[in-house]
């Protein structure tokens, strides 16, 4: 596997200009956006009966309703639980009142945990991203803990962002593991 070596200036610049862009959309669109990502997860044919997924934080796209519609759609859903740099562990996802409070303001499921090997058995991963380019390139928030966590994974993996952070070409490094498909909330699932 590997890592980064340092901060990546032309990243940074990324992240910064993507998370002020954030900041500024407002809680009616984000809310509208969240419905329509909750309406896509249940409107994709994929077949997965184990989905690795996450609970959206701060502004990130999506919410705990876009986990329960693939729950109701008959879909076990696993969700990421950091242990430190490791890769990150993962649990099963019950419902909102299964979440406790983890690390950097996330929430996690409360029950047994699983292990790091978990995502490699699941049928999709459903992955957080700032933006994600045209080529499979994801920014993340720079911890690396999906790139981490997901090499060797060949299920697909699917980044979320919003409909302007899906972007023609973002800096890339030989670590980045690469998204097979991106949801949006206007323009749905794109196969990369």
């Amino acid at each position: 596997m590997v890592t980064p070596t340092g901060p990546d200036p032309e990243k940074d610049a990324w992240r910064k200009r993507l998370v002020k862009a954030r900041a500024e959309v407002s809680s009616e669109v984000r809310a509208a956006e969240a419905q329509a990502l909750a309406d896509a997860m249940s409107a994709v044919a994929w077949p997965a009966a184990t989905v690795c997924a996450y609970v959206p934080v701060g502004t990130e796209p999506g919410s705990v309703a876009m986990l329960d519609a693939l729950r109701a759609a008959g879909r076990r859903v696993l969700l990421p639980i950091v242990t430190g740099k490791e890769p990150l562990d993962w649990g099963v996802y019950f419902g909102a009142d299964s979440l406790v409070p983890g690390p950097f303001g996330l929430r996690e499921p409360s029950g047994l945990r699983l292990g790091r090997g978990a995502v490699a058995n699941a049928d999709a991963v459903v992955i957080p991203a700032l933006a994600v380019d045209r080529q499979g390139v994801r920014l993340g928030r720079g911890a690396g803990h999906y790139d981490r966590s997901l090499g060797g994974v060949t299920a697909p993996r699917i980044a979320i962002v919003r409909a302007e952070e899906f972007v023609d070409r973002l800096p890339a490094e030989p670590h980045d593991v690469l998204m097979t498909a991106v949801l949006t909330p206007s323009g749905g699932f794109v196969p990369l």
